[in-house]
């Protein structure tokens, strides 16, 4: 795109376009390290698209490039069409951006915050203090609207945060981890809220390090690991990607562990996985009837089995499936480039 403004009916134009978000080769470098090394995503309209990765794997300094935030060094990025290295000021009238660190002014109060990001943004006055009584109702901190940020819990600031960006009601919104460090009770109110959000008609791109909130939230998944994408699919697809369902055995005897691995390998041609301290063996199944010939065959080998389950595989073993690690593992180099990011 060439123009330099945007009106609003072209801005609302493009919350109809089938494509948010696309990037090709992208690229961000802090000295010799490529913080994010040729990326390409398509975000569909409509959706919560989720960057899983561990600490320091480049999320944050992909999502502050799309942000217009930082420089692209190289590739191409664009937002409902828009060239976003060309005209990131027009990129910013559809955008609204959560990051993982509260932006609110602890001296202000929530309604006083609001406000200000509502001015800040050109509303005038009267429509900026309307807008954020809008907010607060809508987050649930009606009551604290006249309570200093210093008194809010950490569940209440990420929702405060997650208004402000909400201020203009831009149709695509970017949430860096906006559930880390919360409890469990606050993070599934936030599921909820982003979950709210999709259904009012905003696309999502979300990045975490949480595996079950990306299982939960994310209708396509991109994994990604120092810099570079090496997997996307829906969470079903990723997980498909390791094995349709794994067969887990408890031997009574743990002796047995060497015996039952044999008869895995000739059976399914599949190497399992032991842990000897417990006598338990994980036998990747790419159908789930392959669990009876398991069985049968481990009988015929004298070998005794005290429990027995069939489950899908987790994002966790998609992740150690692709990555070799888990995603509390993190590069040095990276982690620090991404602190620099932010």
């Amino acid at each position: 795109m060439t123009t330099d403004t945007i009106s609003p009916q072209h801005a609302a134009a493009r919350r109809v376009t089938d494509i948010a978000v696309r990037t090709e080769g992208l690229v961000k470098a802090f000295g010799d390290n490529r913080a994010v090394d040729g990326i390409d995503l398509v975000v569909p309209t409509g959706q919560i698209f989720g960057v899983l990765g561990p600490n320091g794997a480049g999320k944050t300094t992909m999502l502050r490039m799309l942000a217009t935030l930082l420089r692209i060094d190289s590739g191409y990025a664009e937002i409902f069409g828009v060239d976003v290295a060309r005209s990131p000021h027009v990129v910013r009238q559809l955008v609204g951006v959560t990051g993982q660190y509260a932006s609110v002014d602890e001296n202000l109060t929530a309604i006083e915050n609001l406000w200000m990001f509502g001015r800040l943004q050109g509303l005038s006055s009267t429509r900026a203090r309307k807008t954020a009584d809008v907010l607060l109702g809508q987050f649930g901190l009606e009551e604290a609207a006249n309570r200093p940020i210093s008194q809010f819990s950490g569940g209440m600031r990420r929702r405060l945060d997650l208004a402000a960006s909400l201020i203009t009601r831009p149709p695509l919104i970017f949430l860096d981890e906006p559930t880390t460090g919360l409890d469990p009770r606050t993070r599934g109110q936030m599921w909820d809220t982003i979950r709210d959000l999709v259904s009012d008609g905003c696309t999502v791109l979300l990045t975490t390090q949480y595996l079950d909130e990306a299982d939960q939230l994310a209708d396509r998944i991109a994994v990604i690991d120092r810099g570079q994408k090496v997997a996307e699919g829906t969470s079903d697809e990723l997980k498909s990607s390791v094995g349709n369902s794994t067969l887990q055995l408890d031997l009574l005897d743990p002796a047995n562990l060497s015996v039952a691995s044999d008869v895995v390998r000739r059976l399914l041609q599949e190497e399992p996985v032991l842990t000897p301290e417990s006598g338990r063996i994980n036998v990747p199944l790419n159908q789930a009837d392959q669990a009876a010939d398991v069985l049968i065959a481990l009988r015929t080998a004298e070998v005794s089995v005290a429990s027995v389950s069939v489950r899908k595989p987790s994002l966790d073993e998609v992740f150690m499936a692709l990555t070799g690690h888990g995603t509390d593992s993190t590069d040095d180099q990276t982690e620090q480039n991404d602190e620099v990011a932010r």
